[in-house]
């Protein structure tokens, strides 16, 4: 099934800086993906090249570019139809010049994908919002992109790591988020190629059990692991805390040394 035979929409993000065509039906970006792109510690002025793996329609590689003016983008998605839908996004929001998209997989040896291994370790910044359930683990969603874009089969975060490893230039960062209670087995994948890893928890509102957590890596660093007070995303209510509003409507850069919102 191609793009042109799936229904859409066209969202906002970014306070409607950034428009984007999704399926109207199976798995859709949200939230997610905009606290992991304003994630990416990206430095001011420097051009960087920053990899979105996995990228779905382009929601967390398309924030980043829009984010920051200096930033080049690489989006890879593994299924053609939601390949051509990110290609329809960056042409819409005018970032031709910045991001490109790439149609492959983190499965499969970067020998037998040469587009990718002519790229690999040129990147500062690998960013993953990967699926956040085991292949065989609930109940499978009757739409088959929503059930690929939400189950990995056991040993999925392993490729995900490996992958994202070889991409990322020596001292460049990888930056994922995943469920809170997976972080045993994100930390495991990251520990053997990452150093000075830094775990960041999301907590839905004060006094509640984090349900995300953002985890961070240096490629080659061996820093000890750091855990940081995270982002708690609403108020008393049912708002966002300020500092949320500005990452989700701003396009702030979220810093994952920073603390928690009161």
């Amino acid at each position: 099934m191609t793009a042109a035979d799936t229904a859409t929409s066209e969202d906002a993000f970014l306070g409607g800086a950034l428009r984007i065509l999704q399926p109207t039906a199976g798995y859709r970006a949200g939230l997610d993906a905009v606290l992991l792109a304003a994630a990416a510690p990206l430095q001011e002025g420097s051009a960087q090249q920053v990899l979105d793996v996995g990228a779905g329609v382009g929601v967390v590689g398309l924030s980043v570019a829009q984010r920051a003016e200096t930033a080049h983008v690489t989006l890879l998605e593994r299924d053609p139809g939601q390949a051509e839908l990110c290609r329809r996004n960056v042409l819409g929001n005018g970032l031709t010049a910045r991001a490109r998209v790439l149609v492959g997989t983190v499965d499969r040896p970067l020998g037998e994908q040469p587009e990718l291994q002519r790229l690999a370790e040129s990147f500062h910044h690998v960013l993953a919002n990967p699926p956040y359930q085991r292949q065989g683990a609930g109940t499978a969603s009757a739409s088959p992109l929503k059930a690929a874009a939400n189950a990995m089969r056991p040993d999925g975060l392993e490729s995900w790591l490996r992958f994202m490893a070889a991409m990322a230039l020596p001292g460049g960062t990888a930056t994922m988020i995943h469920r809170a209670d997976c972080l045993d087995q994100v930390l495991l994948a990251f520990s053997a190629r990452f150093g000075r890893l830094m775990v960041f928890p999301v907590f839905p509102r004060r006094g509640a059990a984090a349900h995300r957590v953002l985890v961070q890596g240096v490629k080659g660093s061996r820093a000890p692991l750091q855990l940081r007070p995270g982002l708690i995303l609403h108020t008393t209510g049912h708002g966002f805390q300020p500092e949320v509003d500005a990452i989700l409507r701003g396009g702030a850069a979220l810093d994952l040394a920073g603390v928690a919102g009161s």
